[in-house]
């Protein structure tokens, strides 16, 4: 055999050992499919990437898993954050995976009508967010004035709604993409109906969030906004449970009589009109609701303790369905 063609099947036998070499190396670690989440931290080395992954099974080959992304000049590329991974990836497509940023986004659903406090707690809960600097961003008058906003805080702009965050997500991300969601759905239609009732959004949703808070039936909401619209234009106080609540310290979820008496603008028994703005973030139904009441001659209602209300026209129709309803609870308590 010539020399030449000696040297050429060489190379060709290197090559295919070289080649089989990667195939066996790029092997997934298992056959499991179950996945997991790992933290990639930011200012890890790729070496202590490396070496994580394959202390958590995910890797068989520390020094092939560096050796690959170096030649791909990866190595300085990864980003950092949570990643679902099993160990029946292959190298390569953990590498991927890293380098292109997939990380893992945990779901949080903001449910409608809970308070800025609520929706602090729920993401700390998740570990998504630090829950005092959330707290103090949502008061804070340089981000509020930086979302086009002139309120003292962002109660009621904050969007009920499911969203998807890395782990963790600065406060004033999370609270720039709900209050961006909720001029999504508060449309230019819903303020030209704003302006139509000569009313300013935070109006608006000052009351959707009593609304919100008063019923959670979806057909009484425009009714129960016919009654306070009704009650806005005689001068009637609201006389809402709900915003005295807010303005309680220590609710322990009896609502009592020395309560109706506290001294507060959000004591609608005490002051006509609306509170000073929102008690919660309403949902798109109790938004518009508060835009679109029906038209009624209601002005009062009382729970007819099964989530519904009876609604009247006169004080004394009003007395009668108290009597009647108090007395049914009274009887169920006994």
């Amino acid at each position: 055999m010539r020399p030449e063609i000696k040297v050429f099947a060489s190379l060709l036998l290197v090559a295919g050992l070289g080649g089989m070499t990667f195939q066996l190396l790029n092997q997934p670690i298992g056959e499991s499919s179950q996945a997991r989440i790992i933290e990639i931290p930011k200012g890890l080395s790729f070496h202590q990437i490396a070496d994580r992954l394959r202390r958590e099974n995910l890797i068989a080959h520390e020094w092939f898993f560096s050796g690959m992304a170096r030649l791909k000049g990866e190595d300085r590329k990864i980003i950092p954050g949570e990643y679902e991974l099993h160990a029946g990836m292959r190298p390569t497509e953990i590498l991927s995976k890293l380098v292109k940023g997939r990380i893992y986004y945990h779901t949080v659903t903001i449910p409608e009508g809970y308070t800025i406090e609520q929706i602090a707690n729920l993401l700390a809960a998740k570990e998504l967010t630090d829950r005092a600097a959330f707290l103090r961003l949502t008061r804070d008058p340089n981000l509020i004035k930086s979302l086009k906003l002139q309120v003292p805080s962002l109660e009621g702009y904050l969007f009920p709604d499911t969203y998807f965050f890395s782990r963790p997500t600065s406060p004033d991300a999370i609270i720039n993409t709900l209050v961006r969601r909720f001029w999504e759905v508060f449309s230019p239609a819903l303020l030209a109906r704003t302006r139509d009732l000569d009313m300013t959004v935070q109006e608006v949703l000052t009351l959707a969030s009593v609304i919100e808070k008063e019923t959670g039936l979806s057909q009484e909401r425009p009714l129960v906004s016919g009654v306070f619209h009704n009650r806005l234009r005689k001068n009637i106080p609201l006389q809402s449970d709900p915003t005295v609540i807010y303005a309680l310290k220590d609710f322990d979820g009896n609502i009592r009589k020395e309560d109706l008496l506290v001294e507060s603008p959000y004591n609608t028994y005490l002051v006509v009109g609306l509170p000073p703005g929102p008690i919660a973030n309403p949902g798109e139904e109790a938004i518009r609701a508060a835009l679109f009441p029906t038209p009624t001659d209601f002005v009062y209602f009382v729970s007819r303790n099964d989530g519904s209300h009876e609604f009247s026209s006169t004080l004394a129709e009003h007395n009668h369905a108290v009597e009647k309803y108090q007395r049914s609870r009274k009887k169920q308590a006994s």
